[in-house]
């Protein structure tokens, strides 16, 4: 049984006679004798997505049509274009190896227009699951990152920024629970913004407004970008606020956040970095939000150290001479000092011990 979602009664009909795609949409025509059109999913500046069948094949198995329409009339901006078209398609058929990233099944050009056919997910967007059950608790935030973070550390891997993380590009999939990323925005960037002139492809924004953070706006975005736009999805899905309702802190620019999510004090601060204005700020890889996560379980082991200060590093050992010749070197020579602190603090734990054990038996 077909898995198709609602009709999207905010499209205008004329969407579907403006595309080739539209016009054969619900016939029994086939696009490149192959696919069979079902429904528009959705549009956007890149485009339009469509879902089809895929009559090529045996089992006519559902897929998503993405038509990417650059209006050139230059034909050097349309070999550019070209050229990026089949650099992204390569890079997303490498991301689509895995199982989270929708699978790039083909890609052609058909009368200066491109096509990109891909895997389709069956399932629910984060952002329909939080409208349907309400915001997440820091538990199930928590849960989403363990699961997302390592996708988004391949996809970094890969050399890809996303640049549109959010959770309507977030999918569940209805079949086996898996979280998936869908659409890449550096397809929509590197095709969809050229216009009449090949200078405008490194001139348009991609991303979102409140997701995306100021060095993308200004068209530099970093590895780091996703991790600000990661942590505008972790504020979604704890208030079901985009972070354009949330106000910013007029110096800073920092989202004012913390009055709005009761969350505890490690996760706030771990949420608190990602969230930095200034990129260099913030976590700089996902592996990096990993570990300060994967940290919490033992912060009661390490609570002793982080609340007494050992020695300046510069300290020496009592037990090294003053009138010693031999070069002892300044990593010795702290981790020696650390030792000694360490046993000292240990004897006062001894003796505040047997204090309290002469309070007792008195």
């Amino acid at each position: 049984m077909d898995c198709l979602p609602k009709n999207l009664a905010n499209f205008r009909s004329d969407i579907l006679d403006q595309t080739y795609l539209g016009q054969i949409c619900g016939s029994k025509q086939l696009f490149t004798d192959r696919y069979e059109i079902r429904k528009l999913l959705g549009r956007g500046g890149f485009g339009v997505t469509f879902l089809a069948r895929d009559r090529g094949l045996p089992s006519s198995p559902l897929c998503v049509i993405k038509q990417l329409c650059p209006k050139v009339q230059d034909a050097a901006a349309l070999q550019k274009a070209r050229q990026r078209f089949e650099q992204e398609a390569k890079a997303l058929s490498r991301l689509g190896s895995h199982s989270q990233i929708p699978q790039l099944l083909n890609y052609f050009e058909t009368n200066g227009e491109f096509y990109l056919i891909q895997e389709y997910v069956c399932g629910n967007t984060l952002n329909k699951e939080v409208r349907q059950s309400g915001a997440f608790s820091e538990e199930k935030v928590k849960a989403f990152l363990q699961e997302f973070l390592p996708l988004l550390r391949y996809v970094h891997k890969n050399r890809v920024i996303h640049r549109d993380i959010k959770p309507p590009n977030l999918l569940r999939c209805k079949d086996d629970g898996r979280l998936v990323l869908i659409d890449f925005g550096a397809v929509k960037e590197r095709i969809a913004t050229v216009e009449h002139s090949s200078i405008r492809t490194s001139t348009q924004f991609v991303g979102t407004i409140g997701f995306a953070p100021p060095e993308q706006l200004s068209l530099r975005p970093v590895y780091a970008s996703d991790i600000y736009a990661v942590g505008a999805t972790c504020l979604y899905l704890l208030t079901g606020k985009a972070p354009i309702e949330f106000e910013y802190e007029p110096k800073t620019g920092d989202i004012k956040w913390r009055d709005m999510v009761q969350v505890s004090d490690h996760f706030g601060r771990v949420l608190g970095k990602m969230l930095r204005v200034s990129a260099c700020d913030r976590y700089q890889s996902a592996e990096a939000v990993l570990r300060a996560l994967e940290l919490e379980p033992h912060l009661d082991d390490l609570l002793p150290c982080m609340n007494n200060q050992p020695p300046a590093t510069s300290a020496i050992s009592p037990r090294i001479p003053s009138h010693s010749r031999e070069f002892i070197s300044p990593l010795v020579r702290t981790a020696i000092a650390i030792r000694e602190w360490q046993a000292r603090l240990q004897e006062r734990r001894d003796s505040q011990d047997a204090s309290d054990q002469l309070l007792s038996e008195d």
